[in-house]
């Protein structure tokens, strides 16, 4: 298993610095939020594209992937009954797509629990919708794209694993695939996570992990118990990538981020 970064977690760094201080830490990659390169990151210019992976390759990290991806600009949403604010919502993902390709990630995660709000069964339509033309760009140029399940109340459409699951079945597109957030499935799931782990990887479905506590902060820093996560990831035979998503910074984000390598490198090393 590959560890990376969810960037936000150090936004208030340069670029350059985010990339030296999570290599420095053991990081091999950043799960990056475009938000935080800008409003228009999902259309930057080639010249900038090619910036930052060699930012990237000189401090010794990757793009692990792209995360947050409707967070900006504002306004979005794949669910609205607005064609111009549709069309601007997929003309953003299409390009978050091409951005991820572009600098060397593996997937992309569609969260993004506002802008996915649903008040019918149109608007749900019109997320699939969504979904099918990203994922159909995904497999194009050669990434995964993958829905997350959030958890109530944040997220009012696609809470559970199985809800993920029957939307990537219908798409029939593999490139569309589901992932686990522990935060959300320790909401929404009936089964602990590490359980929800042993379900769900041999289906072939399950492409991505994010690391979160319940309480918003990182592994290692709550009440959740993550040991039982990462033997179930080993005994399920995943190697992929696994990224550290807290929401809460404590005392600060350098500080947490240290304090979760910290934490789920010394795991991994125990089961090595």
């Amino acid at each position: 298993m590959k560890l990376s970064l969810c960037n936000e977690v150090i936004r208030e760094l340069s670029f350059e610095r985010q990339c030296v201080l999570a290599a420095g830490l053991g990081y091999r990659g950043l799960e990056l939020a475009p938000f935080t390169l800008g409003d228009d990151a999902w259309s930057m210019p080639a010249s900038r594209r090619a910036e930052i992976r060699r930012t990237c390759a000189d401090a010794g990290v990757a793009i692990s992937g792209l995360h947050w991806l409707l967070a900006a600009p504002a306004g979005l949403s794949i669910t609205t009954a607005d064609r111009a604010v549709w069309q601007r919502s997929v003309d953003v993902l299409r390009g978050s797509v091409e951005l991820c390709a572009d600098l060397g990630g593996d997937y992309l995660v569609h969260g993004s629990p506002v802008q996915r709000r649903v008040t019918g069964p149109d608007d749900a339509k019109r997320a699939e919708e969504a979904w099918r033309i990203a994922s159909s760009e995904a497999g194009q140029a050669g990434v995964t794209y993958c829905l997350e399940p959030l958890a109530r109340p944040d997220c009012n459409f696609v809470n559970t694993l199985a809800e993920a699951a029957e939307v990537v079945k219908r798409n029939g597109n593999p490139a569309l695939t589901i992932m686990i957030d522990t935060l959300a499935a320790s909401l929404e799931e009936k089964e602990s996570v590490a359980d929800v782990v042993r379900r769900w990887m041999p289906t072939g479905l399950m492409a991505h992990v994010q690391f979160n506590d319940r309480s918003k902060r990182g592994p290692g820093q709550g009440g959740d118990r993550f040991a039982p996560v990462v033997q179930a990831l080993r005994e399920t035979g995943y190697t992929g990538w696994v990224a550290m998503e807290p929401f809460v910074y404590e005392p600060d984000g350098p500080t947490c981020a240290a304090r979760m390598i910290g934490y789920v490198a010394g795991l991994l090393e125990q089961g090595a």
